[in-house]
């Protein structure tokens, strides 16, 4: 009796090279110094759309893309890091003032205080909540913090000595040149503050034209100190 063939072995099949695996993409990494300058940037842009009080350590370090631990190591607290949100808004304020003081005319101190007064309106009201750190002792202790009250001094001695030599060179019709200094900086710090706290609508100046309104009290300001000029 003829035994069954037997069937043929199957072929077993190569199997196809499965394609690497995709790799996870790398999580951001940042240098220490990096993730400090991060975490600020982060924490302005906090301030700029919520103001001072939106900020807080974990949602800057959520912008940032770490863990929530990971700024402790350079902002052990809240007050750290408005400390250093200041720091940068103060150095950014001054900046705004030195690049309008580079285009100023070197032998007019009148005109180069009416840059200076102009640079700082514009930058304080482009930046309110920014500004409302730097100018108020509501939200962090300035006194603990060398950098802004440096910077705050440096500016305040710019205005006063910018006042003096137009004094000196007989620009001023003003006696008492102390007067005029703190006149020149309740003019700007007042004008500012009405912005931000919103009362200029009040007064009719809607906000497309507050920076000219700005321009024009210190054009008046820098006309009621102003010597008159001589007649021919």
């Amino acid at each position: 009796m003829r035994r069954p063939a037997k069937n043929p072995p199957i072929a077993r099949r190569s199997a196809k090279p499965r394609p690497p695996a995709a790799r996870a993409p790398a999580a951001k990494s940042y240098h220490h110094g990096d993730l400090r300058r991060v975490l600020i940037e982060a924490a302005m842009q906090l301030v700029g759309e919520g103001g001072p009080e939106a900020v807080s350590v974990r949602e800057a370090a959520r912008r940032a893309g770490v863990s929530p631990g990971a700024p402790f190591r350079h902002f052990p607290s809240r007050d750290a890091l408005m400390h250093a949100v200041a720091e940068e808004a103060q150095r950014r304020f001054r900046a705004e003032i030195e690049t309008a003081l580079a285009d100023a005319p070197s032998g007019d101190p009148l005109g180069r205080f009416r840059c200076l007064g102009i640079a700082y309106l514009r930058w304080a009201m482009k930046n309110p909540t920014h500004f409302e750190i730097i100018s108020s002792r509501r939200f962090f202790d300035h006194d603990r913090s060398a950098g802004v009250s440096s910077d705050n001094a440096e500016l305040i001695g710019l205005t006063e000595r910018t006042l003096a030599e137009a004094f000196s060179a007989g620009q001023l019709a003003a006696r008492d040149l102390k007067q005029v200094q703190i006149a020149g900086r309740a003019l700007v710090y007042g004008f500012a503050r009405m912005h931000i706290d919103g009362h200029l609508p009040r007064w009719g100046v809607v906000e497309a034209e507050a920076e000219q309104m700005a321009a024009d009290i210190v054009d008046l300001f820098i006309a009621g100190i102003a010597r008159p000029a001589a007649k021919a």
